[in-house]
């Protein structure tokens, strides 16, 4: 369920690969784990701030820095939300005035707020100079319920953030939030006990896509509980998103219980953005339904789909310690053109994902740090205009994806920025609107 678009799937199968070549690492100077983060967070923070969409301010798709004409005007719904959570970090970190992100902020909610709308839901994309729908797909051309969500995990943040400010900053905060307040979250169940993912006023609810765990749409079921008008009852996220209980799974690989079912992807769990996109907002750790410790769950599936690189049963090149991370990116096609492919343990083509690794830094700090460090080491390679590389690939000549996208470039800075200060966390949690939904689905967690 990767939330980028479907290109060319890369290869898939065992390797038949040659042995490794014997070559020199490349010198790297000295530089201290914080300095790293520091380079790290404002080198990517750059895709949301000089990369922008020009019309909107909100967050492009996609960024092909030597194609820069590469769809330049498409707006990505769930990059969006991603980068109005940048923005505060930006301001934090002091890449940016606050006055700088005010102003930004409120050029990106005008749009959203003039932009199409299908029961109070965007779309996947929109067209970044007059706000209409750009169709994801043939039938997908209308409301996107996850996107909405992931969107609406960062107006969240905004309203907090800018609550207590002056008046414009006041204005910004209840701007944002009334945005949000007016998704139909009810609606998208079509009086069903679950949530569905997209509605399009061509083709309805033909999808019929229902929003079942465990996968990246939890914050979709959070969202929807705490909405104050258009609220689920608890039944829904019961029968939905846990599946009555089924969720759980009581399997482990490498001695490691993997807590949930990662449907599809037994038995090392599934792509990494799976324990990413929800919880960027929404604080894992301790955090627990009547069925699972999603904690646990999220920081198992980064430990997991470590040792499973460490291991590297297909001996791909430079898999191990220093290089990790398997999930939805761009990828390597067969020819060497660019691919996308949802990378995990049961869909390994060789293709390591940079954000995979960086953005599971609350969850394996160790190991994603020296993941940092080899990413750095080769950053003559994967260091550009707007932070390390969507993916790249040791073992087929150091092929690199000199791309970016939206949904990678954000968990980046705004995981490492959890890591370093909870800021994003502390935000999302300790918003009331939230704390109503969390306690209506009877949840514990910290607040």
């Amino acid at each position: 369920m990767a939330c980028s678009s479907s290109e060319p799937d890369a290869p898939t199968g065992e390797s038949e690969l040659p042995e490794t070549p014997n070559v020199p690492e490349p010198e790297v100077p000295e530089i201290s784990d914080e300095e790293l983060l520091d380079l790290t967070q404002q080198e990517t923070f750059k895709y949301f701030w000089d990369y922008a969409e020009a019309n909107s301010g909100a967050a492009r798709e996609r960024f092909h820095p030597n194609e820069p004409s590469n769809d330049p005007n498409t707006v990505s719904i769930g990059g969006t939300g991603f980068g109005l959570m940048a923005l505060i970090v930006g301001v934090e970190r002091g890449f940016i005035s606050r006055n700088e992100s005010v102003e930004r902020i409120d050029q990106i909610l005008s749009f959203l707020a003039s932009a199409d709308r299908f029961h109070g839901a965007w779309p996947h994309w929109l067209d970044g100079t007059n706000g209409t729908v750009r169709p994801f797909s043939e039938m997908d051309n209308g409301g996107d319920l996850v996107e909405t969500a992931f969107l609406a995990q960062g107006l969240i943040c905004i309203k907090e953030y800018f609550k207590d400010g002056d008046e414009t900053e006041k204005s910004l905060a209840n701007k944002a939030d009334t945005l949000w307040k007016g998704v139909e979250w009810n609606w998208y169940t079509q009086n069903k006990n679950s949530l569905y993912w997209h509605w399009s006023p061509n083709f309805g609810f033909d999808i019929n896509l229902e929003l079942k765990g465990y996968n990246e749409v939890m914050i979709t079921y959070v969202m929807a509980a705490a909405s104050p008008d258009f609220s689920i009852e608890k039944e829904v996220y019961t029968n939905g998103w846990a599946s009555n209980g089924a969720i759980n799974d009581a399997s482990s690989a490498y001695n490691i219980p993997l807590v949930v079912d990662h449907a599809g992807n037994s038995p090392n769990g599934g792509p990494l953005f799976f324990s990413h996109y929800s919880y960027l907002g929404l604080k894992p750790q301790n955090l627990n339904d009547e069925f699972v410790d999603y904690g646990a769950a999220a920081i198992n599936h980064a430990k997991i789909n470590y040792l499973y690189c460490v291991e590297n049963p297909k001996n791909f090149i430079d898999y191990g310690e220093n290089c990790w991370g398997l999930t939805a990116s761009y990828s390597r096609n067969t020819d060497s053109t660019l691919g996308y492919n949802a990378h995990s343990p049961s869909n390994d083509t060789g293709v390591i994902s940079p954000t995979a690794a960086i953005s599971s830094i609350p969850y394996t700090p160790d190991e994603s740090l020296k993941a940092l460090r080899y990413f750095y080491q080769h950053k003559d390679k994967l260091l550009g205009p707007a932070g390390f590389y969507d993916a790249f690939s040791p073992q087929n000549n150091f092929w690199v994806a000199k791309a970016y996208l939206a949904i990678d470039q954000g968990p980046e800075i705004i995981m490492i920025e959890n890591y370093r200060s909870g800021l994003l966390w502390n935000l999302f949690m300790q918003n009331e609107d939230i704390q109503n939904g969390l306690d209506k689905l009877g949840f514990t967690y910290e607040k």
